[in-house]
C-alpha cells in the first residue's frame, strides 16, 4: 500500500518526461502553467527553509546582490515553488531568488505552492542545479552521491534520468576521492574537471597533491598527467567490489524503509540506521515518523 502511494506521489514528474532525460526547464514551465495567476501567493521570507537535498553550499555573495539589485527594481519575476511543510514552507526550486530577496530587503517572496514527493524534491532540486546554475563539479558529484544513497540508483540508472553519460556519473563522484586541499582547488576553478578526473584515478593522496600544485604552477596541461599517471611507477586505484552477501529480506526491508523516509536507510548488525544531510532534513524525518520533539 506504501508502495503505491509512492508511486502516485512521485509519478507527477516522471509523467512529464515518460522515458526521456529531465529537462528543469519543463518542470517549471510545466508547474507554472499549471497554476492560476490568482494561485500565486506571497509567502513570508522568514517561513521559508531550503529544500534539504539542495546541493550547493555556496552562493556567490556579487551574483545574488546584481540579482537582489533587479528585484529592487523590478521585483521578482518568476515565483520559487515550495511544498508546505507542518512549519512553513520548503523550497522546492529558487533558493538564489529567495536569498536574493531577502537581500533585497523584501519581506515576502512570490511562490507557487504544491504538493511533492521528496523522490520530486530531490529531481527538481538537482536538475535545477545541474542544468541551470554554475555549480563546482565538486558540489554537483555531492548531489550525485546524495541522489544515488538515498534511492539506490545505478549510475546507468542516473544517467538516464538526468541526460549524462554512466562515465560522466562514475568520473565525477571519484573527484569526491580526492585530497579535501584538491577539492578547493576544483571548487576555486584552479583544476579543471579534466585534470582532476586523472587525478582522482591515483592512489597516493601526497602524489595527488603535488601533480595538483604543479599544475597550477608549471601549466601541466591534462595530456602531461595523463603520461604521468601512466607511469608504471604510479599505483593507480583498484574497483571496490560491493559486498552482496546481505539478505534479500533485509535489503526489501531496507528499501521499505528507504521509501517511507526518503533516504538510504542501512540495517546491519542489528541496528538501524537513517542518515540525514542536515537540521531540516532531520526534522522532515521525524515529521514523517511522527516523533515529536518540541511537545506541540
Amino acid at each position: 500500500m506504501k508502495e503505491n502511494k509512492k508511486r502516485a506521489l512521485g509519478k507527477g514528474l516522471e509523467q512529464l518526461f515518460n522515458s526521456e532525460p529531465m529537462d528543469f526547464s519543463k518542470v517549471e514551465e510545466k508547474i507554472v502553467e499549471s497554476v492560476k495567476d490568482s494561485d500565486i501567493l506571497e509567502i513570508p521570507i522568514s517561513e521559508i527553509r531550503s529544500n534539504p537535498y539542495q546541493p550547493r553550499k555556496y552562493f556567490g555573495e556579487h551574483a545574488l546582490e546584481e540579482m537582489a539589485q533587479s528585484i529592487r527594481e523590478h521585483g521578482v519575476i518568476e515565483p520559487i515553488i515550495v511544498k508546505k511543510s507542518i512549519k512553513g514552507y520548503e523550497l522546492v526550486a529558487g533558493e538564489r531568488r529567495t536569498r536574493a530577496s531577502k537581500i533585497a530587503g523584501k519581506e515576502t517572496v512570490p511562490a507557487i505552492v504544491k504538493e511533492f514527493s521528496d523522490l520530486d524534491m530531490m529531481d527538481i532540486a538537482l536538475l535545477e542545479n545541474i542544468q541551470r546554475e554554475d555549480l563546482s563539479p565538486i558540489e554537483i558529484a555531492e548531489g550525485f552521491k546524495s541522489y544515488i544513497e538515498r534511492t539506490n540508483m545505478t549510475h546507468e540508472e542516473m544517467a538516464k534520468k538526468f541526460g549524462k553519460s554512466r562515465s560522466y556519473i562514475t568520473n565525477l563522484l571519484g573527484l569526491l576521492t580526492l585530497p579535501s586541499g584538491v577539492k578547493s582547488m576544483i571548487d576555486r576553478n584552479e583544476i579543471s574537471m579534466s585534470h582532476a578526473r586523472v587525478l582522482s584515478k591515483i592512489e597516493d593522496s601526497k602524489l595527488i597533491v603535488s601533480l595538483a600544485e604543479k599544475i597550477i604552477s608549471e601549466g601541466l596541461s591534462v595530456r602531461d598527467i595523463e603520461k604521468m599517471s601512466s607511469s608504471g611507477d604510479i599505483e593507480k586505484k583498484k574497483p571496490i567490489n560491493k559486498d552482496t552477501s546481505k539478505s534479500a529480506r533485509i535489503s526489501i526491508c531496507e528499501n521499505a524503509l528507504r521509501d517511507l523516509v526518503g533516504t538510504k536507510v542501512v540495517i546491519s548488525k542489528n541496528k538501524i540506521t537513517i542518515p540525514f544531510d542536515s537540521e531540516p532534513d532531520l526534522i522532515r524525518i521525524l515529521e514523517i515518523l511522527n516523533v515529536d520533539v518540541d511537545g506541540e
